[in-house]
């Protein structure tokens, strides 16, 4: 072990987070936070440390690395991250040995990335899982789905949620895949479990969400060796599910893809491990009104991903991150490069930031007139200079 110490070492001087597939990642302003995740080493998982966070800034394009105290989780894949009121908050994931379903969060704009591990006051905590989905609604967190345990005491054979995986049935505990709604209120720090209603998704792990206004959408996923296709919505005032029946070509099923917001009305579908279990590179845009599925060009034809995340940037930029290219998760396979999908037109503003960062460097009139800029702008245009410009890495629909 002691030669792969490499892996591990934290300094400032870093410039790019390492390779992983599993994390977590939220953006919080104009920042990207990464954290956890699993890479590999000699085709053996090593898990990311829980005491180290990731900020790429979007602007700059630039990596900095930050320290984490305070009760730090413990290193995980599979865990399920969201952003609310400038925390991150982290539930569920596999630590080395099992499932979990402890929740932590950490504020990301004070600079301490202090972390807090949190004891509910009200309710009852889901069983432990990972590879499970949430939404955030009227600052309140619906987590759905994942993989894990339960005790033969809490299992109802009759219950449709739970699909019991039946290769891991010990004498007291049962794992297998659920569909589960459960709510998290950080105010209240109390868990429920609304009764929902209508035609609800079946058990799976390894799906993808996402919301849009009042409504939660999931997509695909995975349950024993099956991979779906399927996309489901649930209305977070009634608790009442649909299944939405598409009036186009459907996308493949698949597991382990993202799923994001990029409109008032549409989700942008990227990646995943397909039927046949090879790693994809499509992308899709479903519009909710009109139920159509669109594939998009992009120029990441050439970089499947799998078990990556997936966050909306500035302007509705789609900022994908880590992830894997390959289903072995063997030790070349594990990525770290950020890929940026441009789905809206930008504004003349950005347009313009964009322009001078590109071409003040071979640009003697734009040289001369930079110190002209109002402070602002040529305080963010200096930032946007300071980074290397990439076009190869952002496509605009």
């Amino acid at each position: 072990m002691k030669k792969h110490s490499h892996v591990f070492k934290r300094h400032s001087s870093e410039t790019v987070p390492h390779q992983r597939s599993g994390h977590t990642a939220v953006v919080e302003g104009n920042l990207l936070h990464v954290w956890g995740g699993c890479t590999s080493v000699a085709c053996k998982d090593l898990y990311l440390p829980g005491d180290e966070i990731w900020v790429y800034d979007l602007e700059g394009s630039s990596w900095k690395v930050f320290h984490m105290t305070g009760e730090v989780p413990p290193s995980m894949s599979g865990t399920c991250g969201c952003s609310l009121n400038s925390h991150m908050y982290i539930f569920g994931g596999f630590n080395r040995i099992e499932q979990t379903n402890q929740i932590y969060c950490v504020n990301l704009t004070d600079g301490k990335y202090i972390w807090r591990k949190i004891t509910h006051e009200i309710g009852f905590a889901p069983s432990p899982r990972e590879k499970l989905s949430c939404w955030v609604h009227k600052g309140r967190i619906i987590y759905f789905g994942g993989f894990g345990e339960k005790s033969l005491d809490d299992f109802d054979g009759n219950d449709k949620a739970f699909t019991v995986d039946e290769v891991s049935w010990l004498e007291d505990v049962i794992w297998g895949w659920n569909n589960e709604v459960h709510i998290f209120d950080p105010v209240s720090t109390s868990w429920c479990e609304p009764q929902t209603h209508g035609c609800a998704p079946t058990a799976r792990e390894a799906h993808a969400s996402a919301s849009l206004g009042c409504r939660g959408y999931i997509y695909g996923g995975s349950v024993m060796e099956t991979r779906m296709n399927d996309i489901h919505c649930l209305e977070f005032e009634s608790w009442t599910w649909s299944k939405i029946m598409p009036v186009s070509a459907t996308p493949a099923g698949r597991s382990w893809h993202t799923l994001t917001a990029v409109s008032d009305n549409t989700l942008f579908l990227f990646g995943g491990l397909s039927v046949d279990c090879k790693p994809m590179s499509d992308g899709w845009l479903f519009d909710v009104e009109t139920k159509k599925w669109r594939e998009v060009e992009h120029p990441f034809k050439t970089q499947p991903r799998l078990w990556h995340t997936a966050c909306q940037g500035q302007d509705s930029d789609v900022v994908l991150f880590g992830g894997s290219c390959d289903y072995t998760l063997c030790t070349k396979s594990h990525c770290n490069d950020t890929l940026i999908f441009q789905m809206q037109p930008y504004p003349l503003y950005r347009i313009c930031k964009d322009y001078i960062a590109k071409n003040v460097t071979n640009c003697k009139v734009l040289k001369n007139q930079l110190p002209l800029l109002p402070p602002r702008l040529l305080t963010e245009t200096q930032r946007r200079m300071s980074s290397a410009f990439k076009p190869s890495t952002k496509q605009q629909h």
